[in-house]
């Protein structure tokens, strides 16, 4: 079912007046720093004293739909929950973890459902994308779904509610089930046609669950040796990939060489620009870099997770767990769902041990021990459960090279972002370097 969406009545345009104070306080808000316009876009009427609108939000390079649920409440008094501000003689707030949202939304979504209890429903703070709510079972009380209200609406397949509802019909259980969704079918002004688009998902809750990162950094941080538990997550993340080749089939590319080392030498280029240190690692990168130019082939690109790292993996009774495929949500769609190189979500595991690493406090030989210890063990899980048509040399080069890639993003962020965490990547570099 697809909700259809109206035009916006003169309430929906008070309320978006509203917003105008108040969507800048939100840490999902997309807009930092600058006035936005904000237009009202559509509205889908969930019940009566329910709305979600949709918003467009323009501030310089930045133009993107946002979704803002609301739920209008006579009177002045609000709850407990955010208010957005008064309108007449309703009191307009914030709706992603009102009950009455959450009723009327798994009312309209699709999916297997789950008998949830809306009237306990309890938001996860501290998101920076999206509004992600715990709902617990009717019955027992015990967390049983995440509700994650998409701030961003976009036209087309959300990959964070597509791939997992792929992997879960593959029978690849490293992902929380998709329980219910939600798609909607507005039309802007002027358009002449109407787009679809995700406003949302239930998954099903992993209960005693541990962020990647903040673990590994935990273990660090006792001296504990974190390569069994970096071996499993390899295993998990190979099992992942040969169930998306399955899902959405893989790609022959002859140009993979030569693509990815024009990859990694413009990346080379516009991280010595803004870093110009960067210069004393230039020409061996370069190497790197035309070594994989010649290479005769490279693995075939599929589906990937596109961000992988620590901080997208979850453990829970001694399993792992594989979670937000959504990527970067502000990217074209495109960019986010093009094929690639399975390597390059090794990569990005690799990358988070030297962080978690460095963040857990160790230094010198104990993180270069703790380090690798840890990337040996992820490394041998993943081979051991990814067989390859492409030999062993390749595959490590190719890696070596995504690797070089990431770093050098990392170089020109952290010392655009955290000046002090910038010997982190550029340690890294020295490493993988010839």
């Amino acid at each position: 079912m697809i909700l259809d969406a109206r035009t916006p009545d003169a309430l929906d345009e008070g309320v978006v007046a509203l917003l105008r104070g108040w969507l800048p306080e939100r840490r999902w808000y997309p807009v930092k720093g600058a006035d936005a316009d904000l237009a009202p876009v559509a509205t889908v009427d969930l019940a009566d004293d329910v709305r979600v609108l949709l918003v467009r939000a323009r501030a310089g390079s930045v133009d993107v739909l946002l979704q803002v649920p609301v739920v209008l409440v006579p009177g002045e008094t609000g709850g407990t929950l955010p208010v957005v501000g008064t309108h007449g003689d309703l009191t307009v707030l914030d709706g992603a973890g009102h009950p009455a949202f959450v009723a009327a939304w798994l009312a309209h979504a699709d999916g297997p459902g789950a008998d949830v209890d809306a009237e306990a429903a309890r938001v996860v703070t501290g998101e920076q994308s999206n509004t992600s709510v715990v709902l617990p079972d009717r019955a027992t009380g015990a967390p049983v779904g995440i509700l994650k209200v998409l701030r961003t609406v976009a036209a087309g397949e959300n990959p964070d509610i597509d791939v997992p509802r792929r992997l879960t019909e593959q029978g690849w259980d490293g992902v929380p089930e998709p329980l219910a969704w939600a798609q909607v079918r507005w039309t802007a002004a002027g358009g002449a046609e109407p787009s679809v688009g995700y406003l949302g998902v239930m998954s099903a809750f992993v209960p005693g669950a541990e962020d990647g990162f903040e673990l590994a950094c935990a273990w660090a941080r006792e001296g504990r040796p974190f390569g069994a538990a970096a071996r499993e997550l390899g295993e998990v993340v190979a099992g992942m990939h040969a169930a998306l080749a399955r899902a959405f089939g893989t790609t022959d590319d002859a140009a993979g060489p030569p693509t990815v080392a024009a990859a990694l030498t413009t990346r080379l280029s516009w991280a010595t620009a803004a870093v110009p240190r960067v210069a004393d690692r230039a020409e061996g990168v370069r190497q790197v870099a035309a070594q994989v130019a010649a290479l005769p082939a490279a693995p075939p690109r599929q589906r990937v997770h596109g961000d992988l790292h620590l901080g997208q993996v979850l453990r829970s009774r001694g399993r792992w767990f594989v979670i937000d495929f959504e990527g970067e949500p502000l990217a074209p769609l495109a960019e986010r769902t093009r094929p690639d190189l399975a390597l390059r979500d090794v990569a990005g595991v690799l990358r988070s041990f030297d962080y978690a690493a460095a963040v857990g406090g160790l230094t010198g030989d104990a993180a270069a021990a703790w380090t690798r210890d840890a990337r040996d063990g992820f490394l041998a899980g993943y081979a051991a459960a990814a067989p390859s048509d492409v030999d062993e040399s390749t595959r490590g080069l190719l890696l070596r090279a995504l690797e070089l890639d990431k770093m050098l993003y990392e170089v020109v962020y952290e010392a655009r972002n955290r000046p002090t965490w910038a010997p982190i990547p550029e340690a890294g570099l020295d490493r993988l370097l010839p």
